[in-house]
């Protein structure tokens, strides 16, 4: 199958509908990836089939269990846009802002937010630093992350960002290290101010082994102290 047919069969299976005009962005972005990847490390997909379920098709499942129409968003530890852009390229109506600490990584969805005709608020920095600047503690309605962490460091460096009401999605395998993971992450989010309202299970096509989104609720405010300096986080998690 082509990238476009994966892309719209994944969706499909999910009752997701699958607009023309997404699926030449989605495609778009996918060559934009590839080709800079040749002289810039920025995934170890290589394939664009492969790229169309591993990265595509894995941003998209969080559709499955949230309604982001029109919400103002936040994707942590984004790296060359993941999940947040091939939301943002899904559906433009989304308001993303993308963090990440590598200028490289930041420069490159500068350059394909404006080739492929997106809006994109971008900040190359540190969550526990980026938190500081004005409007950024509880200024968004939700926040994702696909980043490689374990749960209760990632709640620390996200739920700040969070409104009270809004959601924490982050990405995660679905497997028992995960079962573990997040029963010890329980504490930290509760401390955070967050409540776990459970997991939505996904599968990719053709990939082995099962996915989740967690599924997070800000339910009451982030104490100020927090997120601590990354080094405190690091060496004595929640």
């Amino acid at each position: 199958m082509s990238f476009n047919e994966i892309v719209r069969s994944g969706l499909s299976d999910w009752g997701l509908p699958a607009p023309e005009d997404a699926l030449s962005r989605l495609e778009a972005f996918c060559g934009l990836v590839l080709e800079t990847n040749k002289v810039m490390n920025l995934t170890a997909v290589t394939d664009p089939d492969a790229f169309a379920v591993r990265h595509v098709l894995d941003s998209l499942s969080i559709l499955t269990c949230a309604d982001l129409r029109g919400k103002k968003i936040i994707d942590i530890g984004t790296g060359p846009g993941f999940p947040g852009m091939p939301l943002k390229l899904y559906d433009p109506s989304i308001d993303v802002a993308f963090v990440d600490s590598t200028q490289k990584r930041i420069d490159f969805i500068i350059k394909s937010a404006e080739t492929l005709g997106v809006d994109a608020a971008t900040y190359a920095a540190r969550a526990e630093e980026l938190i500081a600047k004005p409007g950024m503690r509880a200024g968004f309605d939700v926040v994702l992350s696909r980043a490689v962490a374990p749960l209760n460091i990632l709640s620390e460096l996200c739920l700040p960002f969070l409104r009270t009401g809004g959601q924490f999605l982050p990405l995660k395998s679905d497997n028992e290290s995960f079962a573990a993971e997040l029963a010890q992450a329980r504490r930290a989010i509760d401390v955070l101010g967050g409540t776990v309202r459970g997991t939505h299970p996904y599968a990719l096509p053709g990939v082995e082994g099962k996915k989740c989104v967690v599924i997070v609720q800000k339910t009451r405010e982030t104490p100020a102290k927090y997120p601590r300096r990354y080094a405190k986080i690091s060496q004595n998690p929640l």
